[in-house]
């Protein structure tokens, strides 16, 4: 494996009504893509060690910030953050780079991304690897709810999202 490997420099790609910061190494179109989703509050720049030996086994690495993360678009109407625009974002990436499918690897957030995408788009995604995050089918009590009983009210995930505001006071 190479020791001194530079994390790649990003690019900007419009896809699906928003501009993404993309990081990808690796030869383009030798039909290997492996597209890796970070998680909250992380960057692109968490896959760091992983890109060099998924280069040299032979992928093409892309690693986008999702929306609202480092110099993505952040759209201000939070409807746009749905999971439907996140995986609709992953869509728009491969039809950029013109493949089929892709392998997705997702950590934390970028792990229920993924498992979003496999549901939604099942046939854009030719494996998934998912890191921290199980799949959690919906139930029939509300997801915060269910947080909050199981984790308790200053969990992350149940404290930003239970009143508007409250991540961006804490975060800012």
């Amino acid at each position: 494996m190479t020791n001194n490997y530079e994390f790649p420099t990003p690019t900007l790609i419009s896809v699906n009504g928003v501009e993404l910061e993309v990081f990808e190494a690796g030869q383009k179109n030798w039909g290997r893509p492996i597209v890796l989703c970070h998680g909250w509050p992380e960057h692109a720049f968490s896959w760091r060690y992983q890109v060099a030996p998924l280069v040299e086994a032979g992928y093409h690495v892309i690693i986008p910030n999702q929306r609202g993360y480092g110099e993505s678009s952040r759209p201000k109407e939070v409807i746009k953050y749905d999971i439907e625009h996140l995986t609709g974002d992953l869509v728009a990436l491969l039809d950029h780079y013109q493949y089929k499918d892709a392998i997705f690897m997702g950590h934390d957030w970028g792990a229920n991304v993924v498992w979003s995408m496999a549901l939604l788009y099942p046939e854009r995604v030719s494996k998934m690897i998912n890191l921290s995050l199980p799949y959690q089918d919906r139930g029939e009590r509300p997801w915060l709810d269910f947080m909050e009983a199981i984790f308790g009210d200053e969990y992350y995930f149940v404290h930003f999202n239970k009143q508007p505001g409250v991540a961006d006071a804490i975060l800012d």
